[in-house]
């Protein structure tokens, strides 16, 4: 049976006004911003689909939930409500709360990595390969073959390659690998999520060596609904059944609660090793505050857990996933390349086949997100050789293995016609390809430069 309108499975009870700036606006914040979509004001766009991070719309229940917070520097009633909903959810007896996922990253590599060090990922994403890289240690990305190919059509396209894996292990010696860390669901390889089964061979493998196996859980329900869909043996699972399978086989995770926890900040690290969470305590302590509240105030810590029981829903993954789907279903029908299939929190368009006259070094994904911006006031954000190249001592980049602009949904924030009027803009941009050129960059930091960078057009 053919799929009936997406309904959203909530009622909006406020709004937010849209500024609508016309194109001579956007020209003029385009310019002051340096073509960086980072530098632009929030009113300066008209759909945000910069990142799902914190940017989604909270429910009744949270909102009631953070009324009645409690404040109290150590022991809060409400960090004791957030640490049975992690635990239950996790099965992980250690929790750490933390102010977002960037700071529980922070933490962890601080107490694991050291200088010369290897971790291995699926494919890491721009702060988890930033905070392995400032520890001198090496991030690298092992994604199958068909999570480097955006038209490969692969029902787990995050998986690791566990094969490469194994060389890894074999080639720099156990001793130089800290932990193997995957992503669920593979933010920078298109949103692709990874199977039960892959998860289980990274175990089998880390247990193999004794190497510690951690989560970068930020999309662990996404991840768990795609299983569901897409896995033999667990349609009939619930989400939750599929989440604590995920958990029991890792030794930990690093969580950012802005995604899956529905929540506006915050974030966690979860373990097993009551040692680590020893160590990590004292760091957080000294960054990011007492262990009971870990740089949140206690109403954001009800606001995490009440998300965290939500976000399994299944009413709710059945709409996140498919809302995704449609409007990746909707660009496709006029030709324009994305990473297939679609991933759960965006989508991918494929900068690459969408602009193949732009060569890297001008940066083909960055000129193409510029120009939606220029089309319809649509932000979203690069993920490509400005965010991924490697910069060399001598000046020269090796550019990303793929050059993609990511639509990130935010999770309940906008509605059916948003959502078709990002389609429109982005064929509308398809239709004038040819036109569009380069840009390159006339400015930049030497960590995370896409957060700052300014460019010029070539």
């Amino acid at each position: 049976m053919p799929y009936r309108t997406i309904i959203e499975p909530f009622r909006i009870h406020s709004t937010q006004a849209i500024n609508l700036p016309t194109r001579e606006d956007r020209d003029k914040a385009l310019g002051r911003a340096g073509f960086n979509l980072f530098g632009l004001h929030a009113d300066e766009v008209i759909i945000d689909l910069l990142t799902d991070s914190g940017t989604g719309a909270m429910s009744a229940k949270q909102w009631a939930g953070m009324m009645v917070g409690d404040e109290s520097y150590a022991g809060s009633r409400s960090f004791y409500r957030f640490l049975d909903v992690v635990q239950g959810i996790t099965g992980l007896p250690e929790i750490i709360p933390t102010h977002q996922g960037r700071a529980a990253e922070r933490i962890l590599f601080s107490v694991m990595v050291k200088a010369g060090d290897v971790v291995p990922n699926n494919t890491h994403f721009d702060t988890t390969r930033a905070n392995v890289e400032y520890q001198g240690a090496e991030a690298r990305d092992l994604v199958i073959t068909e999570g480097k190919d955006p038209s490969a059509d692969h029902p787990f396209k995050g998986n690791m390659d566990i094969e490469a894996l194994e060389r890894t292990i074999t080639e720099v010696g156990v001793e130089r690998i800290p932990l193997v860390m995957v992503t669920v669901t593979n933010n920078s390889g298109g949103g692709q999520p990874v199977s039960m089964e892959n998860l289980r061979a990274v175990r089998d493998l880390c247990s193999h060596h004794g190497i510690p196996f951690y989560l970068d859980a930020c999309r662990f329900a996404e991840n768990s609904w795609f299983i569901k869909l897409r896995e033999p043996g667990y349609e009939d699972h619930t989400p939750r059944e599929i989440a604590a399978e995920m958990f029991s086989l890792a030794d930990g995770c690093t969580m950012s609660a802005k995604k899956d926890g529905l929540a506006n900040i915050g974030g966690f690290l979860a373990m097993r090793d009551p040692l680590v969470a020893a160590s990590c305590r004292n760091l957080l302590i000294l960054t990011e505050g007492f262990p009971t509240y870990g740089g949140l105030a206690g109403y954001d810590l009800e606001a995490i857990a009440q998300g965290l029981e939500e976000v399994l829903d299944e009413e709710y993954l059945r709409y996140r996933i498919r809302s995704t789907e449609y409007l990746a279903e909707k660009v496709s029908a006029a030709g324009v390349p994305i990473v297939r299939p679609a991933g759960g929190h965006a989508v991918y368009l494929d900068a690459k086949g969408f602009l193949p006259h732009i060569p890297a070094s001008q940066y083909p994904a960055q000129a193409l997100a510029v120009e939606l911006y220029k089309d319809g006031g649509v932000r979203g954000v690069e993920i490509g050789s400005v965010m991924f190249g490697t910069v060399h001592a001598d000046g020269t980049e090796t550019p990303a293995a793929m050059e993609l602009v990511r639509l990130a949904i935010p999770r309940r924030t906008y509605t059916q016609s948003h959502i078709d009027y990002v389609g429109e803009v982005v064929v509308s941009v398809a239709e004038r390809a040819e036109s569009i050129g380069g840009y390159r960059i006339i400015e930049q930091a030497p960590w995370l430069r896409h957060f700052t960078a300014r460019f010029e057009p070539v």
